[in-house]
Formats: C-alpha cells, structure tokens, sequence
C-alpha cells in the first residue's frame, strides 16, 4: 500500500479511465476513486478494473421452426483472490461485455461488503426469452452450460439466477453440468428449487434485503416505514416481491411500473391484485388504461424511490425533477454518476445497488454453504442470517460516508474493495 499522497500519485500521471456514459467506465471511474481515498496505489487499480478472466461463447440452438440460431454469451469472473467467484446469469437482448465486466466487478463489492468468501463475476446471453418458447430456453440454458463448463464449478465460479432467469433455469444448468461433471453437481449452482438443494428463502432473498435497507435508512432519517409512501420501478421478481413485502408490513405503494409504464394512485395500489396479473416477465400494465410512461412515473412524489429495473433509469436529465428523500437501489446500476452528485446535492439519502440487493448473493452463499455441509436451515433461520448481515453492513457503509465525507456509494466501494486488496497483497500479487 502507497503511503504517498493521493494527490502526488495523481500528478505523476495516475491512469485514470475518462468520463463516459459507459457503464463498465463508471464502474472504473468509481473503483479508481474508492482505492485512492483507501491510499492505494495504481497497481492494485490495474488488477480491480478489469476481471481476471472473461470467456465468450457461441451457442447454437435448434427453434422449434427447425432453424438453428446462434446466440452469443458472456461469463465474467473478477477477481478470485478470496475465493472462487460467484454472479448471475441474466437472459436479455441488451446484454453487452462491457455491462457484463461492470456487473461482475459490482459482484465482488458486494461480496466484499457482506464479507463472503468470494469474488464477483456475472454471465449473460444476447437473447430475449419472450420471445422464445420454454423448450428453446431449456436448450439455450444446456448450451450455455456445456459451452462455460470447463471454468464454472463449487470452487471456480458458482452461477445464480438474474435478469429473466429463474430456478427452472437454474435446474436446467444443474442437470447439464450434472451430466459434465457429475461429483461437482450439487453445489455447482444456486437459485436452484428447494427439492434439488435450493435454499428456504432464496426466491425473496433480494427483495427483503432491499426492504430492510429501506427501513434502516429510514431509520437514519428518523422515520417510521408505515408512514412512507413508495414507487417501485421494475415488477419483475424482486420489484413485484418488495411491494409485496411492503404491502403486508402496512406500507403505502403508491407507484408501481414495468416495461409497458407505471400505475400511479396516491392513495395506494392493491398490491396482492397486481401481482396476480402479472406475467411471468412482470408485464402488467397492458390490462390498464392511463399508464404513466416510464419516464413521467420516476418523477411522480414519494418519501422513497426503489428503482427495480434496468440500469441509467435516474440520470442527469431527470435526477433534478425526481421528488423523494430516500433511493433504495434494487437494480442494478440504476444511476448515473452526474445524477448521485445532483441527489447528493438535493439531500436525498440513496442507499447504492451493491449494498441494497446483496441479499440475493447473501442467500445464495447461504446455499451453496448448506449443499457443502448437507445441512438445510429453516426459512426463518435464512432470513435471520440474511437480516444480521444487511443491517451490520448499512450502517458500516452510512459510518464510512460520514467519516470520509464522500457519498454512500463511494463508501460502499470502498469497503466492498478493501478486502481484495488486501487478499491480492497477502498472495503476493503486488
């Protein structure tokens, strides 16, 4: 660790990536800034801005009209100097390297902010299972599988489920690798179905994090949950789970949206009508008349914003029209870095993605722990575990933005990225 002044190593030429839009250059711009406030030189920054390791494939898929189509994937392992990486696999038609690279990096954050013995890595396939049917997204998930298996496995890199993937999924990687590598299959996934070795609690996992974050930064700003009202951008798993949690704590969701728009009533929606309408994308807008578009819903009022979809949703365009005291970052990398410097101004109180959707990969450790040991908790045992973690690690990231006098989210790269640090230094990386 460099005991000169940041300000010296910035002088002498520090490799700094420009501003952009990019989400993989945010990422580093944010990476970079955190080691330096933490007093570390740029060797440790050349090793964190990038994974490790990035594999990409071409899998071809029979339709079901007897064409064969290929369809490009992604696995990204960051940094494996803990322990073996761990991340998702999202499904989209958006999917890029760069988002892929980004998202693995914000993995190990997370895994650093909860000390779990892992980095962070993510996968992803260009495609979009709307449009696919069920028998070719079984065989999509097989080839995806047989086309990473030689770098995936319970002490290489275990995968999860993420943007439209889901257990069914997940039990279809199971049984492909299963087939690979048949000591290797029981621990080699998580977000599996609780009959092949799924966690009690996991299919909520994020969403009660979320939701403990919410109510521990509304704690922070002296309030009491059941006198807020809430929108919740994205009614996917984790958008529709949270407003439901809230809805059965006696919380007032307001605001509801997917991809189609948003529902708005100050009063109130019934949530538990909702989600029975929903599909199993979390398209439910299209059964509903005067639906907000995405962009006018994020500025409707509320004491607390969760935004649950896809990433750039709050940026420099709208940050300033947004009417809330309190962000709990649900997706992804939902805001851009101009917009948290117009927040941060305005006085919102924003806990970031990296700290406020970690319960998922917090559950899936839970997981993969209990397939080690062939020791199953109890749904209330998971939650609890998962609760401990979420609130210990909210006010370590609140104490870290209040004692080096930076935002929230560069507090939580800042602890997310110490511990890899150190690890790279004990190995003798550096």
């Amino acid at each position: 660790m460099s005991t000169e002044p940041v300000s010296k190593r910035l002088a002498a030429g520090a490799s700094m990536p420009a501003p952009s839009d990019n989400v993989l250059t945010n990422t580093q711009n944010a990476v970079h800034e955190a080691l330096q406030r933490l007093g570390y030189d740029d060797t440790v920054y050349e090793l964190l801005k990038e994974p490790v390791r990035v594999l990409t494939v071409r899998i071809p898929v029979r339709m079901d009209n007897g064409e064969t189509q290929v369809f490009t994937g992604y696995r990204a392992q960051h940094n494996d100097s803990i322990g073996p990486t761990k991340g998702g696999i999202r499904f989209h038609p958006n999917v890029t390297l760069d988002e892929v690279k980004a998202l693995s990096i914000w993995m190990s954050i997370k895994c650093g902010i909860f000390n779990l013995p892992y980095g962070g890595a993510k996968g992803g396939i260009i495609c979009d299972p709307r449009e696919m049917s069920i028998v070719e997204q079984e065989r999509l998930a097989r080839g995806y599988v047989r086309a990473v298996s030689q770098i995936v496995g319970p002490a290489k890199d275990i995968p999860a489920p993420d943007v439209y993937t889901n257990p069914q999924i997940m039990a279809w990687m199971y049984d492909e690798y299963s087939r690979i590598r048949e000591l290797d299959s029981p621990n080699f996934i998580t977000g599996k179905p609780l009959v092949l070795g799924g966690s009690q609690g996991r299919e909520k996992a994020t969403a009660l994090g979320v939701v403990i974050a919410m109510r521990e930064a509304a704690a922070k700003l002296g309030k009491n949950m059941q006198d807020l009202s809430v929108n919740i951008q994205g009614f996917g798993n984790v958008g529709s789970n949270v407003a439901l949690i809230l809805h059965e704590m006696g919380v007032r969701v307001t605001g509801i949206s997917d991809a189609g728009g948003g529902l708005y009533n100050e009063k109130g929606l019934n949530i538990a009508e909702l989600i029975d309408q929903k599909d199993s994308f979390g398209m439910v807008t299209p059964a509903y008349q005067n639906v907000l578009s995405n962009e006018d819903f994020l500025l409707q009022p509320c004491d607390v914003l969760i935004p649950a979809a896809l990433e750039n949703q709050i940026h420099s365009g709208n940050a300033d029209q947004i009417k809330t005291s309190i962000i709990v970052e649900a997706a992804n990398g939902p805001t851009t870095p101009k917009a948290d410097e117009i927040l941060m101004h305005k006085g919102v109180l924003l806990i970031p993605d990296v700290l406020a959707n970690a319960g998922g990969v917090t559950v899936s450790y839970f997981e993969w722990v209990q397939n080690n040991q062939g020791w199953y908790w109890t749904e209330e045992e998971v939650n609890q575990r998962m609760e401990d973690l979420m609130v210990k690690s909210v006010h370590n990231i609140l104490q870290t933005a209040e004692r080096y006098r930076v935002s929230t989210r560069l507090a939580a790269y800042m602890v997310g990225m110490r511990p890899y640090a150190e690890a790279m230094r004990w190995r003798g990386w550096m």
